[in-house]
């Protein structure tokens, strides 16, 4: 398999209105929700759904920081990030749940660390871009604006989120992208395309993601005249209880080691031990690109 898909930009996004994660007519859950009394497996597709725990990785922290635009200047193809909190036993939508997002930039960088970019020599510490929260409403919404992450080693193109209710951590999770659009926009636009290193790892040799057989958690994208729009379901467990402190951190200090993130939140479980795993790995395996497939269902 090579890099030179010849996947166009639209031809990438043909068929994902069907994605697992689609909203509905573009309605909130609250419009596409069955009655209570409604069987659940009637419901609109995802919103009776249980969006699965993922790990939360290396490089969060809360940045305190309630806004909807989180770009801070940093360069990238405009994303508008739709993201809808449900009960997942109900169907209902939950008004006040806190919504924490992160994700790394067009080149693969976190803000917060040292040892960033693809040979580790450039330090985000003190930044916060690509970072914010939300709080939910009456339909259960939240709203982002941002850019299209890039990838770094051993991780899929995937964004972070959290959700909290009464300040407790009820859920960690990624949200998927599709790998042609990917594909299009790592090859085709800058920043995207000017790095030496060559992307490593797949939706379908991600092992994190694959992890999501049900493709659950894989976000519908549209496109619109001034971004791509990404909407995802995201179906809570009340009943599975608060998750613990740092739940799915890799075992040790975070990439860039002592002094973490910026000051004014919390910093990860650092902890004691060894370093932490390089940029990408968060703790598990990888598998080679060629492997695996970037249109479904096919061999390329």
């Amino acid at each position: 398999m090579t890099n030179d898909t010849g996947i166009s930009r639209r031809g990438a996004l043909a068929g994902l209105a069907g994605s697992a994660a689609l909203l509905v007519g573009d309605k909130p859950a609250s419009a596409a929700s069955p009655p209570a009394t409604a069987n659940p497996a009637s419901a609109a597709v995802n919103v009776c759904r249980m969006t699965p725990r993922m790990v939360e990785g290396p490089f969060y922290f809360y940045p305190d920081l309630v806004r909807e635009d989180i770009t801070e200047g940093r360069a990238g193809v405009p994303l508008k990030i739709v993201l809808q909190v449900t009960d997942g036993a109900t169907c209902r939508p939950i008004e006040g749940a806190r919504v924490d997002i992160w994700h790394c930039d067009a080149t693969g960088q976190y803000s917060g660390y040292d040892r960033q970019a693809d040979d580790g020599s450039i330090s985000t510490k003190g930044e916060k871009f690509l970072r914010g929260t939300q709080i939910t409403g009456a339909t259960g919404e939240v709203k982002f604006a941002t850019i299209y992450p890039g990838w770094y080693r051993g991780r899929t193109t995937h964004i972070h989120f959290k959700v909290l209710l009464d300040e407790k951590a009820m859920l960690t999770g990624q949200m998927y992208f599709p790998d042609a659009l990917s594909e299009y926009i790592f090859t085709n636009i800058a920043p995207y395309n000017t790095r030496r290193a060559k992307r490593d790892t797949l939706n379908s040799t991600d092992w994190i993601a694959g992890a999501d057989g049900d493709h659950i958690s894989f976000a519908s994208v549209r496109e619109e005249a001034d971004a791509y729009v990404a909407t995802l379901i995201i179906g809570v467990d009340r009943s599975a209880g608060p998750e613990p402190a740092g739940f799915g951190r890799p075992p040790g200090p975070p990439p860039g080691g002592a002094g973490g993130p910026p000051s004014g939140g919390p910093p990860p479980d650092a902890g004691g031990g060894p370093p932490g795993p390089p940029p990408g790995m968060e703790g598990g395996p990888t598998r080679q690109r060629g492997t695996g497939s970037i249109v479904p269902g096919s061999k390329t």
